[in-house]
């Protein structure tokens, strides 16, 4: 209760809106854009119509006013229409624009991910890209935050033109970001383990799931190779061959690049001493594999965290059988 009476932090503002706190801190000590009131006559505590009006100069902002003059037109703003005050404890809001963007029903930080993203605001994004990661894990942060963003700006650039283009990009990269310090900072693996062999099928450019899977994995403390876009078939069978991976992650998003026929290959190659040769598990990731049934040797997941449960129990039961 005390959230609704006194106002929230700067902190929790600024996850509200998509805006890292350093920037919210700024607009107040340049455009005079600060709580009516501070606890304390030092803290700010941010009311309902204090972020209405912070609100406002985001929505100006996204639009390409001048900053400054931003900071004018939302002083002007009537309180009459102030949203609902951010209750305590964090938990995850479905209100407010997300800076024109077609996103449905989502998380509030999703809707702040997009406002940062039309802004081109890369402290924003980094930063609360980090913040969710932290707060919800990687799978939720993944499937309900990042990929809705994603999709939205997606749609919004196939409906506008050659619009949205520098949005796109700039998300994507920090996304990436993200993704790729997750992976980097997940626990280390010290067993000599078989790795997880990850790639798109040549023809594929799209690497942020892949990123995803990575970043899950290593998680998971199990070791990964990624490879990346459009890995030739050559370079794909001479990476598993030369790492004997546990199992093979190949991303498809669409039916036009869906390699049937590789993917077969890899699932028939076996490696090892004569007697105990084995062969990777095939993991067909993305929506290009859908329409035809996995063969032998192949799994194909419907999203992350199936993907993760799935790896995660053939090393279990590989670990089992070594055990015994």
């Amino acid at each position: 209760m005390a959230e609704t009476t006194h106002g929230i932090t700067t902190g929790a503002v600024a996850r509200r809106l998509g805006v890292s706190p350093t920037t919210v801190r700024s607009w107040d000590q340049r455009y005079g854009i600060g709580p009516a009131v501070r606890a304390d006559g030092r803290h700010r505590r941010w009311s309902p119509a204090d972020v209405a009006m912070l609100e406002e100069m985001c929505r100006l902002t996204a639009s390409g006013v001048p900053p400054a003059e931003a900071a004018r037109a939302a002083k002007r703003r009537p309180d009459t229409v102030a949203p609902a005050p951010v209750p305590a404890g964090g938990a995850p809001q479905r209100a407010g624009p997300g800076g024109g963007l077609p996103l449905g029903d989502v998380r509030q930080e999703a809707r702040g991910l997009a406002r940062a993203a039309v802004r081109l605001d890369g402290p924003a994004m980094e930063e609360l890209l980090q913040e969710v990661l932290a707060q919800y894990g990687l799978v939720t942060a993944w499937e309900e935050v990042m990929v809705p963003t994603l999709h939205a700006v997606g749609r919004k650039w196939e409906s506008s033109g050659d619009r949205y283009v520098e949005v796109e990009h700039l998300l994507s990269w920090h996304v990436s970001t993200a993704l790729r310090r997750a992976a980097v900072t997940g626990p280390a693996s010290a067993s000599p383990a078989a790795p997880v062999v990850l790639a798109c099928v040549p023809a594929e450019q799209h690497t942020l799931p892949l990123e995803a899977l990575t970043a899950g994995l290593a998680e998971q403390g199990l070791p990964t190779r990624m490879f990346g876009a459009a890995v030739p078939a050559e370079a794909l069978d001479a990476a598993v061959r030369r790492s004997g991976p546990a199992a093979v992650a190949l991303w498809s998003q669409a039916r036009s690049t869906a390699d049937h026929a590789l993917a077969r290959h890899v699932a028939r190659t076996a490696f090892g001493v004569r007697g105990a040769r084995t062969a990777p598990l095939v993991v067909l990731a993305g929506p290009g594999w859908l329409g035809r049934r996995p063969a032998d040797g192949m799994i194909r997941p419907t999203g992350l965290r199936e993907a993760l449960d799935a790896i995660g129990r053939l090393y279990g039961e590989r670990a089992g059988h070594t055990g015994g």
